[in-house]
This record gives structure tokens, sequence and C-alpha cells, in this order.
């Protein structure tokens, strides 16, 4: 089994079970996402150095019109993709075996984790791992301190409050604060 089978079986939505040769593949791909995060944040980087950086950990071009303020933390990383003129602040954490996919012009604020899996809820198989995509629209803000659950979607021009858990999709253009997360307004009103 390679990286390239562990990422399909992943996007399909299948669960990894705990004693399966794609566990074992995704914890060596961990290896890697640990010595580049440990690179990205022990010592200053220039932005463009960041840049390299992190597509090298996610293993695909970074646009130059992205930006990352370090420290930042993932345990796999091959599976995240960023649209043009994102931004990260410092101090997030993204656990992308699921995926996640990040619009254009899109706010990601201190803190932010972004988890797209989940363990199996029986004692027998907790090892198990279940996957769940993160999709985050364009033009999106997630404010500081907010996790983002496995299989949510975030719609375009939404905004999460600061310390909110989103459990569930989010429409476009809407305003949701709290935990769990909940619409309060539209971002027009």
């Amino acid at each position: 089994m390679e990286l390239k089978d562990l990422v399909k079986a992943l996007n399909n939505g299948q669960t990894i079970a705990s004693d399966s040769p794609l566990h074992e593949v995704m914890h060596r791909s961990s290896q890697e996402a640990l010595r580049i995060t440990a690179e990205l944040n022990g010592s200053y980087h220039e932005p463009d150095e960041v840049r390299q950086l992190l597509a090298s950990l996610i293993g695909k071009p970074v646009d130059k019109t992205v930006t990352m303020f370090p420290p930042f933390h993932t345990d796999f990383g091959k599976n995240t993709t960023l649209g043009r003129r994102v931004f990260i602040n410092s101090g997030c954490s993204f656990q992308d075996q699921g995926g996640i996919r990040i619009g254009d012009d899109s706010l990601i604020g201190h803190n932010v984790v972004l988890a797209t899996l989940n363990h199996d809820i029986s004692p027998d198989r907790r090892g198990d791992m279940h996957p769940g995509h993160i999709i985050i629209g364009r033009n999106v803000w997630i404010g500081a301190n907010v996790t983002v659950l496995p299989g949510v979607t975030i719609g375009d021009n939404a905004v999460v409050a600061a310390a909110s858990v989103v459990t569930k999709d989010v429409r476009a253009g809407t305003v949701v604060v709290g935990s769990p997360a909940r619409v309060v307004r539209s971002v027009n009103d």
C-alpha cells in the first residue's frame, strides 16, 4: 500500500481499520508531516519559505497569494487544498486525512481546529478511523478557536464566530455562533 491508495480510500469515505495496511501507511506519512511542521515551526521563515514548506507538506503548489503565520500543526498534510488569497493565522491544527478544501479569499483565525476523522464508537474498534471531508467555500471567515468537525461544508461568504463548534453544514451568507454552532443572522442583516 502507498500514500495514493490511502488518499483514495480516505476520499471515498472508507473506514481505516486500526490493524490495516492503510493505517500503517497513515502512520508512516505522519512522520513526514511531523518533520516538516517541526522545521516550519522551529524558527522564523520569510513568507516565501513558509509557502515552500507548506507546499512540501501538502504535496502540491501553494499560490503566492496564500499567507500562513506559524506555528501550524498537522499529522498528515497530504489531503489539503488551498485556494488563492487564503490567510491562515497562527496556532491552527488541520487533521486533514478526510480532506480539507479551503476556497479563495477565506480567513482562518487563530487556533482553528479542522478535524476530518472520527474514531469508532465501539470500544473494540476504537482505533478505526472514519473520514469526513471539510469544505470551506469562498470568502469565508472562521474566527479564533473554532473547531470544525468531519463532514462539514461551510458555504461561500459565511462567518463562523470565535469559539464555535461546527457540527453540521453552514449555509452560504450566514453567521453562526456557539456550540453547536447555530445561525444567528445573515451576513447582509
